[in-house]
């Protein structure tokens, strides 16, 4: 006898078709969930990796920013000590300055006339004194201005007075400060 099917096959094969179409819908539903997990978490400790090491960067740049400043802190002690050490040397080199100065103040005095204020201000000396004449005052001026140390003696003032005698006069005059060479300091 032949075998006839009655039953609606075409339906149970719809049936287990949409079932295989469910499970592999899930099956990729939940594939994809997972390379969504993987792909999050792969994220998460790249951005980690990069705050650590940002977070490393900012340590040695603190590090580094304290060291430069404890740098430009010794720089500036240097350049205090450069400064007082070339005052000290500028001091030393001018000690037997100040001695020549001195002496050729004392060599151009004239007899008959005395020094009563001597003052020195920016390679201007200032001479305060007391002569028998105006003679002796212009023999002075003559003098200092022959000087190897000294030039452009001027006279600013002077008065007679009777108190030291008939003609005793007071006088104020600057002379300008003229350093010569080292070779001629020697000789």
């Amino acid at each position: 006898m032949a075998h006839i099917n009655l039953l609606p096959w075409r339906d149970e094969r719809r049936a287990e078709l949409k079932q295989e179409f469910l499970v592999i819908l899930g099956m990729v539903v939940a594939l994809g969930a997972v390379i969504i997990v993987v792909v999050d978490l792969w994220f998460s400790a790249q951005i980690q990796n990069q705050e650590d090491r940002n977070a490393y960067l900012t340590q040695n740049i603190a590090v580094l920013n304290k060291q430069v400043e404890e740098i430009r802190e010794m720089q500036r002690k240097r350049t205090q000590l450069l400064d007082r050490m070339k005052v000290i040397q500028e001091l030393q080199g001018n000690r037997p300055v100040i001695v020549r100065i001195l002496d050729q103040l004392v060599r151009t005095v004239p007899d008959g006339v005395f020094y009563t204020q001597v003052n020195a201000s920016n390679n201007v000396i200032t001479i305060v004194g007391i002569a028998e004449s105006n003679n002796r005052v212009s023999s002075l001026m003559r003098r200092l201005d022959a000087s190897d140390w000294f030039q452009n003696p001027n006279l600013e003032g002077v008065r007679a007075e009777p108190s030291f005698g008939e003609q005793a006069t007071t006088f104020n005059l600057t002379v300008q400060l003229q350093l010569p060479s080292i070779t001629e300091q020697e000789g």
